[in-house]
């Protein structure tokens, strides 16, 4: 991505910010969400407050995000027992891009269990750019993990089907359970995105090069490709979110959509390396698993609370939606959603 900068720093490491978050979570029957009241307000507040911000850029280095408009700006929260909170533009979608890379982690996990993610690729934040070749060439494909691209496309390489349809069928319905909804593909960004990754292109080679693809390479991109352009509102990020806070059971379908013992590894991966560059910034100021996409969305997990998503397209130099972060971590403060914070007992 031509408008990333250059990272200087490599954020904490897997196992690190596995044991933080979840020590924190200990916390988390010490602190209930607030009432329907206080969310509402929350999320008007936030609304309000950055409604009129005018920081950022479309991400433009695939030509159909810059046509994206700007202004659009969507927040949703729906907690662990299915209430939906919602304000400001809740039917425009946007492509989910690197969200994506979340859900099909997930669905590898549970196809193939929670070590056929660190044993093929790591889970360890790289300390170089999402799209980065060299971080390949240094470890050789290791030393990676599913939330930056030579990890996700290894990944959607990984899910089961002996066809092109069946894999994507595959991987659009389990996104669209998560959301609650029939989702489909945004065909003017996959076309726009298809005729631009040839970097996305040759690092699939390399990653098979290296024997962590082992099937076409070319399919696989292809496949990752059009679940990045998969269409989500705020509210289906938000759902999707919620059953990562809710132990992988959809809270307003009540569908079980990931077995509970594999949300911490998720989760974990989230934490380490779901904002590129600033991942460690952000987990410093709010706690809270999330995972940006270049289209303009983030999502965030409260562990047994909620799950909160906002689209707003403009990024910062890093990748990631100014008016999503702001947004977000006021919410969740407000909410008491950082599961770090424990109240001694």
């Amino acid at each position: 991505m031509n408008t990333l900068k250059t990272p200087v720093k490599r954020a904490t490491g897997f196992i690190a910010a596995s044991l933080l978050l979840f020590a924190g979570m200990a916390g988390l029957a010490q602190a209930a969400l607030p009432d329907g009241a206080a969310i509402e307000a929350a999320l008007k507040k936030a609304f309000t407050d950055y409604r009129k911000l005018e920081e950022g850029a479309n991400a433009d280095y695939i030509p159909a995000l810059a046509e994206v408009d700007p202004n659009v700006y969507g927040i949703a929260l729906v907690t662990t027992d299915g209430k939906v909170y919602t304000v400001g533009d809740l039917k425009t979608e946007v492509s989910i891009q690197s969200i994506s890379k979340v859900f099909t982690m997930a669905k590898v996990i549970e196809e193939s269990g929670p070590r056929s993610i660190p044993e093929n690729m790591g889970v360890d934040a790289t300390g170089q750019v999402f799209n980065s070749i060299v971080a390949v060439e240094q470890y050789k494909g290791r030393e990676m993990n599913a939330m930056v691209n030579p990890g996700a496309i290894t990944a959607t390489s990984m899910v089961k089907g002996d066809s092109y349809d069946a894999i994507w069928n595959s991987i659009l319905d389990y996104y669209s359970d998560f959301a609650g909804r029939k989702l489909t593909v945004q065909e003017d960004i996959y076309k726009s995105e298809a005729a631009t990754n040839q970097r996305n292109q040759a690092i699939a080679m390399l990653m098979h090069a290296y024997g962590h693809i082992e099937d076409d390479p070319l399919q696989a991109n292809d496949i990752y490709t059009r679940q990045c352009s998969v269409g989500v509102n705020a509210r289906d990020l938000a759902t999707m979110a919620a059953t990562l806070a809710n132990g992988g059971k959809n809270p307003v379908t009540g569908k079980q959509l990931v077995s509970p013992k594999n949300i911490n590894e998720i989760l974990a991966v989230m934490a380490t390396a779901g904002l590129y560059d600033d991942s460690g910034q952000w987990l410093y100021k709010t706690g809270l698993p999330a995972k940006s996409g270049v289209g303009g969305g983030i999502i965030a997990v409260s562990p047994g609370k909620f799950g909160i998503a906002v689209i707003s397209p403009p990024l910062d130099p890093a990748g990631n939606s100014v008016r999503a972060q702001k947004a977000i971590a006021d919410i969740s403060n407000a909410l008491g959603g950082n599961p770090y914070e424990v109240v001694p007992r």
